[in-house]
């Protein structure tokens, strides 16, 4: 999928699923579930043990609609692999100019990380399609109402302590979309496998954020 489309499934639902497991069969259930609920983006992170595997498999089984992305991409070697394993959209914690010059030229979404005005700007210009801002529990809402004001055109989006509770209201201080990780994956339920938890979060959140 192409960068653009990556772009509007993203800002349209406003949420990325941030998942940390390594069991390929549960992942699966756990992405239908949370699709269900609404949740169409889903970020694994490059600290899960075989990421690479499960971003390749995970790229295969995904059903239409939805878009599967890396996390915790540091370095441009590492955004160029995860890109050929079918990753659609790379995240990362740091701004590293390099990452984002290897996911425009395979024409992939890109969000590095940065957290001062300063980082913002820079890694807007070198071709952010959005600035993750982390970690945002250490800041809460209020800051990206503060970063609006100077930087209206910059798409924002807070990570780090963002819950069901308070997404909506990132959003209303002018966050574009956030990311979410184990307060919308309930551990407990997951072990259970109790998909219809994670559908009711997904759903509640949704309805939070529309």
């Amino acid at each position: 999928m192409r960068r653009e489309e990556v772009l509007d499934i993203i800002l349209s639902t406003k949420v990325i699923a941030v998942i940390r497991m390594s069991d390929t069969g549960k992942l699966a259930r756990v992405v239908e579930a949370i699709k269900k609920g609404g949740v169409r983006a889903i970020e694994i992170t490059m600290t899960t043990p075989s990421a690479l595997d499960l971003i390749a498999e995970m790229a295969k089984r995904k059903s239409a609609g939805t878009v599967v992305g890396a996390g915790t991409v540091l370095d441009a070697a590492t955004a160029e692999k995860v890109i050929r394993a079918g990753a659609e959209f790379v995240v990362s914690p740091v701004t590293n100019f390099d990452v984002i010059a290897a996911c425009r030229r395979n024409d992939t979404f890109v969000a590095p990380g940065a957290f001062s005005p300063t980082e913002i700007v820079a890694a807007w210009e070198k071709g952010a399609d959005v600035v993750k801002v982390f970690p945002a529990t250490s800041v809460g809402p209020k800051y990206f109402q503060d970063l609006k004001g100077p930087l209206p055109q910059v798409r924002l989006m807070p990570t780090g302590g963002v819950n069901v509770e308070n997404a909506r209201e990132f959003i209303r201080s002018g966050a574009c979309c956030v990311a979410i990780g184990t307060a919308l994956l309930d551990k407990k339920a997951i072990a259970a496998e109790d998909w219809d938890v994670l559908t009711d979060k997904a759903k509640a959140l949704m309805e939070s954020l529309h």
